[in-house]
Order: C-alpha cells, then sequence, then structure tokens
C-alpha cells in the first residue's frame, strides 16, 4: 500500500473523479504527486484510495465506485469522497453543506444523469469536461497533462469555496447581531456575505424585507429574497417607478439627491451616502403601507 496514493481510471475523465481526487489533495488527505491513473487492479490494489473505479464502494477500505449496479445511491465519486470526509471528522457539517450547495451536488447530478441539457448553459462539470483533449484517442501521456491540468483548475476552485466559506462564517456573528434587532431592515456598517447566514439562521421567518451596506464607495439598498433557494427574487420590490433609472432622472422620481442606480429587476439600488439609503428605505415601506 503507497500511503497518501489515490487511484483513478485513465482515458478521458469527468468532473466527478477529478474534484474527488481535489478534495482529497485540498484536505490534505493525499499527495498531488501519488495520483495514479490506471484501470490495472494489480496497481489500483498498491492505492490508500480508489475512486469511480474498481467496482467498489466501501468507505472503511476508501474504496469509492459508483458503476456497479449493486450501488443504488446518488452518489458520484465526488458525492462518496465528500460524505466519507464528513463521516471521518475531517469536514464538519456547515462546511459538508456549504460545499455541497455550492458545488458538490451539482457535479454528482451531472455525472448521474440528473440535469437537464439546455442550450446555452455551461454548468462546473462542462467546464471540467472540457479540459479533456479534443482528439479521442489522444495519447495516453496528452490525456494525463490534460488531466492533472483540470485537476489544478477545481484544486483552485475548491481552494477559493474553502476561502468563502472561512469569511461568511467569520462575518456570521455580525449578521445574527443585526438579525436579533428584528427591524423591517438589515444594517451593516461594511459590505460583508450575509444571506447564507440570514438563511441558516432562520432568516425565513425573519421581519427584514431589506438590506442597507456600503458598496463600491457608495451604500445600497437590497431586497431580500424569500429564501436562499429564490436568490431571483425579493419580498419587497423597489417602486415601479424606479424601475431602469439613472443619477437624475432617478432623483427627480424618488425626491433623494444622492440617487444613483435602481435595478430594472427592481432588487437592487445604489445611493452616494447611508442617509440616502435609509431614505429610499423610508419612502419603500411608506409606500408599501399607503398600499
Amino acid at each position: 500500500m503507497i500511503k497518501r496514493s489515490v487511484g483513478t481510471h485513465d482515458g478521458s475523465f469527468h468532473a466527478d473523479e477529478v474534484t474527488a481526487c481535489a478534495l482529497l489533495v485540498v484536505f490534505g488527505l493525499v499527495d498531488k504527486d501519488k495520483i495514479v491513473r490506471s484501470r490495472d487492479p494489480r496497481i489500483l490494489d498498491e492505492c490508500e484510495y480508489v475512486c469511480d473505479v474498481g467496482g467498489v464502494y466501501d468507505p472503511s477500505a476508501k474504496r469509492f465506485d459508483h458503476h456497479q449496479s449493486e450501488y443504488a445511491g446518488d452518489f458520484s465519486s465526488a458525492g462518496m469522497i465528500w460524505l466519507y470526509m464528513k463521516e471521518q471528522g475531517i469536514v464538519d457539517e456547515p462546511t459538508y453543506d456549504f460545499f455541497n450547495r455550492s458545488l458538490i451536488f451539482g457535479v454528482d447530478a451531472h455525472d448521474n444523469g440528473r440535469v437537464a441539457f439546455e442550450f446555452g448553459t455551461c454548468t462546473f462539470s462542462h467546464v471540467v469536461s472540457n479540459f479533456v483533449p479534443v482528439v479521442y484517442d489522444a495519447l495516453s501521456e496528452v490525456q494525463t497533462k490534460a488531466f492533472f491540468d483540470a485537476l489544478d483548475f477545481v484544486i483552485g476552485h475548491l481552494q477559493r469555496l474553502s476561502e468563502r466559506f472561512a469569511y461568511i462564517h467569520a462575518c456570521c456573528e455580525k449578521v445574527v447581531a443585526s438579525m436579533k434587532k428584528k427591524e423591517k431592515y438589515l444594517y451593516f456598517e461594511e459590505a460583508m456575505p450575509w444571506m447564507d447566514c440570514f438563511f441558516d439562521r432562520g432568516g425565513e421567518v425573519h421581519p427584514a424585507l431589506f438590506v442597507i451596506m456600503p458598496t463600491g464607495g457608495h451604500w445600497k439598498l437590497r431586497g431580500i429574497p424569500p429564501t436562499l433557494e429564490e436568490k431571483m427574487k425579493v419580498r419587497l420590490p423597489l417602486p415601479q417607478v424606479w424601475a431602469g433609472l439613472l443619477d437624475d432622472d432617478l432623483k427627480r422620481v424618488s425626491g433623494i439627491p444622492g440617487a444613483i442606480f435602481c435595478h430594472k429587476g427592481r432588487f437592487i439600488s445604489v445611493w452616494e451616502t447611508k442617509e440616502d439609503a435609509f431614505k429610499a428605505l423610508e419612502y419603500v415601506l411608506n409606500l408599501e403601507v399607503v398600499r
């Protein structure tokens, strides 16, 4: 057994085994230079981990294949490896859930044929598959180089997700503090990620309708979605007469001198100062009362 090694199949590759290998590398379980690509059982038997090949799903033996008829679950090798990491205590439940929502669920669904094809839509799995050499019978060394190019891409993506999650977690205390006020808005003195923490802490039943925070030297008034799954909707849209207006046009219609922009979708607006953003909030809430 070669410690800190992982075996996967050679030839063409998909996002699931690339992601599975990348997870093992990023979370410190294997070494990148000990990734072996082969279908030879004798070679795979020497690997500490094996994913997406071998016909065995046995976490206790560190074998993670999903192609055999005996396996009837929804995981691909990526989801299998990720669940193993949670069960081994390598990642905690919040980290597990965040990566599932951000990436792993989609990789599993795509590899198992549960994603409907839409023209013009490019998923993470499509991007990884585009690393596969264009020529179908490309030489083995060309395939291997392409696999490791894809692996580097996925490793970078996972590292950025990890950094993003750490930042979201660090900001959560401030989000909770604002939520405790039970106002019709959340207010932050600095720009920060708030949505994931808001809904994780009961945001679906919270009375807040808007968020006010700095943005690029100005301030924004942004509508809050009804749920995390409905990010493109808002509980209360900005006024119809503001939709798509800029600068002087928005100043005239709103009566607020610091008006800069209102999106035509009526979910976000930008104002010169914090005071302007609060005036906009008051305008919208008063308009709702009149209705």
